[in-house]
């Protein structure tokens, strides 16, 4: 039998996220959340009727108390991000809407795992933890997966091979200072520049990476999306579908998830993304990759402009 699995928020990341897992074997039951009680309705009505095509599933509009027994609970709710606007810029709204939210979901499933997509996603991740009062192990924001799954394209293009033979990450804040550790990049066991130096001694028209566009790429795709077609929620929804799967395995995954940071590479009391054993039991801890100095320059970086946006906001 499959998983039990809360949406809360029904606007296009949210419900996208019930399509996607609609059409996966994950789960058995879905609960979507809304305060606009319609439109939440019409989109589990939407999607329940596509659902001749798969085994049984259940998708139900509900309240709290129908999210009881749910092993994974992701949290979506939020004001939109607008074109031109930053991440950041929606913290305080949307820092108010988890505080109300946290209680009322906490009551009735002190035991699932908590998916934090919220914008801005680190900033919500770390008040969720701060309000909930569940072990961190509980927590998982969903960080620079979408990030990275981005550079991966990027450089998938670029070199002409699939996704899956790259090997890279981006670390640091889901948005502006996020970073790429280059050190660190591999078209499978090769570094990135060794590779990059050999295929263009095979293929004269290769033309240099450009890191430096590789990391714009990254950051600014989401604002691209969203100025040209309003939001982003297609490839968020993956992301997220794709970590639920993680949650629902038989043992852990690394993946880039946004977490508390307890000292590593000398940073406390913020959320942001560094290579996390994640599993069926929730975070099991950081993944202590070497970094050069710069790189940790940058980590810290990407954590102190976190906390000076955290340090400005009402709690």
């Amino acid at each position: 039998m499959g998983a039990k699995i809360t949406i809360i928020g029904a606007g296009n990341v949210g419900s996208t996220i019930a399509f996607a897992l609609s059409d996966e074997d994950l789960a058995s039951e879905i609960v979507l959340i809304d305060i606009n009680k319609n439109k939440v309705e019409g989109e589990a009505m939407d999607i329940v009727q596509g659902t001749y095509f798969r085994d049984p599933i259940s998708v139900v509009a509900g309240e709290y108390e129908d999210a009881k027994g749910s092993d994974i609970v992701i949290i979506t709710s939020g004001v939109a991000r607008k074109p031109g606007q930053t991440r950041l810029d929606l913290a305080q709204i949307n820092l108010n809407i988890i505080k109300s939210i946290t209680p009322e979901i906490v009551s009735v499933c002190p035991d699932a795992l908590y998916v934090i997509v919220s914008n801005p996603m680190d900033i919500m991740t770390y008040a969720f933890t701060k309000y909930s009062g569940l072990p961190e192990r509980q927590i998982i924001g969903s960080g620079t997966i979408l990030d990275t799954a981005r550079l991966r394209y990027a450089l998938s293009e670029h070199y002409g091979v699939s996704q899956r033979s790259i090997h890279a990450y981006v670390f640091g804040e889901h948005g502006d200072t996020s970073f790429i550790p280059w050190s660190r990049a591999f078209v499978s066991c090769v570094h990135i520049d060794e590779y990059h130096r050999l295929m263009a001694q095979k293929v004269k028209s290769l033309k240099p990476l450009d890191k430096d566009y590789m990391l714009e790429y990254v950051r600014n795709s989401g604002a691209k999306i969203i100025k040209n077609k309003g939001a982003t929620f297609y490839a968020i929804a993956q992301t997220v579908a794709q970590l639920c799967g993680i949650l629902l395995a038989s043992c852990d995954s690394i993946q880039m998830v946004s977490s508390m940071m307890h000292g590593e590479y000398g940073i406390k009391d913020v959320c942001l993304s560094t290579l996390t054993l994640v599993g069926p039991q929730g975070i099991h801890g950081k993944v202590p990759m070497d970094l050069t100095y710069e790189e940790i320059r940058l980590l810290n970086a990407s954590a102190e402009s976190l906390k000076a946006v955290i340090s400005k906001l009402e709690f």
